[in-house]
Parts: structure tokens; C-alpha cells; sequence
């Protein structure tokens, strides 16, 4: 349910939620934040892009690595129905996959979900002309041999996570992700504004990008799609071929207020205004500690993973400096941020349309935030 709060200390969240329009850190945002089951808090503001109209609660948004919590839910939601099982081997439901490297039989749908498979990057994440080609996805990852033994290092897939996911479904369900999620995610919990890729033929419809010059840059932000300066970065999610590909790892479509839902939905227990997507077991092994690292092998940074989200408690999660252990979210790129924390009852969701420098700029804005709604409602 929706009930809105306009406490003074909800006016303190919004004035410091216009403070960063208003020095320019980006030039549009929305925030949502849950207390349990109610919406307290609904904030939109700022420009669609430069030069352009106003931002409002149902402007769509690239929600760039977020899209990995919701594509994983479609395969959470299989295991759930007996269709496949978190430790079995992928190639039981994908027999083509380990055609490229007789190792890969030993790939489980868990590693998949928990960035263990070995195999976190591609050729194909330097080649973005190639993404709207699911079929040539599809071969590469089916011929592509391991960087490392399955389920030895965690190292996070950036691209691949989201085409591994998304075959996947495809292979169990005879559907593909895009329509399998529509279906049975977004449409049934009323995400009205969500999808994996622009769908409806109108990449206009999505805020347009910024990428600002970099302020003090303490380290490489490449991630391992192409080069994720923010210009280059911010070129790339307005591409509209990038925008109406199928990458279930990164090129949903959405606004805070979905995403919120969709959050709030597993903070829940996997239901939320009597829609249920997962069963509260499903829910706790889907966000369950899996693999944690002080060196993760492809960011480089201390990273925790659950499966399909990440969890709280490293020094680099973003999730605010309050946050306890226990928050499950994810992550993207351009402070695009959703969590929940399950000891303070609380679900944050957050979207902007200005990339900076990753490791400084967006953590300092999503924290300040995160631990400004931490003091009003945690």
C-alpha cells in the first residue's frame, strides 16, 4: 500500500535530494523509500536530460545492473516451481553450453546466479553491435572456455550474468526473459514502466544520460564494458540500439517507483499488496550469503554476493554507512542504486541520469542519501 509521509524529516531528505540538482551532480532523480509494506516517501525532480522537460515519477529510466536482481527473479521463480534446481549443472538444461570447454559441465545454476562460473566476461562485452543478436549471444557463450574452475573465484559478470540467466529461462521455459519477466514479474506486481530493453519501439522515452568530466579519479572505473569513462558510459546507454537490445544484465527500463516494488516485494517475503511473486523460503535462499571476496576478480574491490543480489557489508556496497550486514540490493552504474534492509524494515530505491566518476562521486551521493533516510525512518 502507499502511504506517503510529509514529516519534517522527510522535508530534510528532499532538500538534500535538491541540493544535488541544484550544484549539478546529475540533472534528474528519483527517490522511493519503503518502511515495510508502505511507500513514506515518493521524490522526482530535476531534467529528463540537458535541455529538456521535467523529470516526474513515471520518467523511465536505465537502470543499468539493477535489470540482474529482476532477471534472476524469473529463474528464482522456476526452481521454485520444480523446473530446475540451484546446484544443478547448467548443461542439464542447456546441453550446448560446455561445447567450448568440457569444464563448463561443471557450471551450476548457482554459480551462474552468484558470479562463479569462471567465465565473468566475453568477447562480446567490447562489441555492443553485437548485443541485439541473442542467437550469435547465445554461440558465444555456448563456445567460449573458462577463465577460471567453476565456482574458485568470485569475479562479477558484468554482461554475461544476464545472458546466462536469460538462456536459461529460455532453455527450461520455451520463452524468452523479456517475455517471461513481462509476464510474470512486472505485470502481475503492476510495474507498469518496467522492462529488460526498450520494448515498445521508443528509446526517446528514456531519460537521457549525462556523462560528467571526472572530479578526482582514485582509480580505473572499466568494469569490463568497453570503456566506462563517463562519457563513453553515458554514450553507450543512450545508444538505441544498446537500448532496445536484450542485456538481462543490464538494460532494464524503469523508475524508482517500480524498482521500489519490486524491492519492497522481497523485503516481504516475496509478496507485496497481495501479489506474490517468490515464497518466503525462495526469498531467503535467493539473498543468502554465497561467496564473499577482498579482491573480487573482476572489480577488483571487496565484494559479497547472494544470488542475483548483492549483500551488504562490504566497504564498497553502497548501501549507505548505516546499512547492517543483512541488506540484500544491487548495484548501477551511475548511482542507479536499490536495497533493503531487513533489521531497520526499510527499502531504498534511487535513480539518476548523470554518470561521474564511479568509485568517489557515486558513493558519496547515494550514501549521504542512504544514511539521511536511515536517521528519519531507520
Amino acid at each position: 500500500m502507499d502511504s506517503v509521509t510529509n514529516t519534517e524529516g522527510a522535508a530534510g531528505i528532499r532538500a538534500l535530494f535538491d541540493r544535488h540538482l541544484d550544484v549539478g551532480l546529475h540533472h534528474g532523480a528519483q527517490l522511493v523509500v519503503y518502511d515495510g509494506t508502505d511507500r513514506v516517501l515518493d521524490l522526482a525532480g530535476g531534467a529528463v536530460g540537458p535541455d529538456e522537460g521535467s523529470t516526474t515519477p513515471d520518467t523511465k529510466h536505465l537502470i543499468w545492473s539493477c535489470t540482474k536482481s529482476m532477471s534472476a527473479c524469473c529463474l528464482h521463480q522456476l526452481v521454485e516451481q520444480g523446473d530446475v534446481a540451484y546446484d544443478d549443472p547448467v548443461v542439464d538444461h542447456w546441453p550446448a553450453f560446455a561445447r567450448g570447454d568440457d569444464e563448463k559441465k561443471q557450471v551450476t545454476v548457482r554459480h551462474v546466479l552468484s558470479h562463479q562460473t569462471g567465465m565473468p566476461t566475453s568477447e562480446l562485452d567490447a562489441d555492443p553491435s553485437a548485443w541485439g543478436d541473442w542467437d550469435h549471444i547465445v554461440e558465444t557463450m555456448e563456445t567460449q572456455e573458462l577463465r577460471d574452475p567453476p565456482g574458485t573465484v568470485p569475479a562479477y559478470h558484468t554482461v554475461s550474468f544476464g545472458w546466462l540467466v536469460g538462456e536459461l529461462v529460455r532453455q527450461i521455459t520455451g520463452t524468452r526473459i523479456e517475455t517471461y519477466a513481462r509476464e510474470n514479474v512486472f505485470e502481475p506486481l503492476d510495474m507498469t514502466n518496467t522492462s529488460i530493453g526498450v520494448r515498445d519501439g521508443d528509446p526517446e522515452s528514456v531519460a537521457t544520460i549525462t556523462g560528467f568530466d571526472v572530479f578526482d579519479r582514485a582509480a580505473d572505473p572499466a568494469e569490463g564494458l568497453v570503456d566506462l569513462s563517463p562519457a563513453a558510459a553515458a554514450g553507450l546507454g543512450n545508444d538505441p540500439g544498446v537500448l532496445q537490445a536484450v542485456i538481462p544484465a543490464a538494460n532494464g527500463i524503469s523508475t524508482a517507483r517500480d524498482m521500489g516494488r519490486f524491492f519492497a516485494c522481497m523485503a516481504n517475503g516475496g509478496e507485496l499488496d497481495g501479489v506474490r511473486l517468490l515464497d518466503e523460503e525462495t526469498v531467503k535462499q535467493a539473498t543468502e550469503l554465497q561467496t564473499e571476496t577482498a579482491d573480487d576478480g573482476t572489480l577488483s574491490r571487496p565484494m559479497r554476493y547472494a544470488m542475483g543480489f548483492w549483500r551488504g557489508g562490504a566497504v564498497s556496497d553502497l548501501f549507505g554507512t548505516l546499512s547492517s550486514p543483512e541488506t540484500f540490493g544491487h548495484v548501477g552504474l551511475g548511482s542507479i542504486v536499490a536495497w533493503v534492509d531487513p533489521e531497520a524494515n526499510l527499502t531504498f530505491s534511487y535513480v539518476c541520469n548523470g554518470i561521474r566518476e564511479e568509485s568517489h562521486e557515486h558513493a558519496v551521493r547515494v550514501n549521504q542519501l542512504a544514511d539521511a533516510v536511515y536517521q528519519v525512518y531507520g
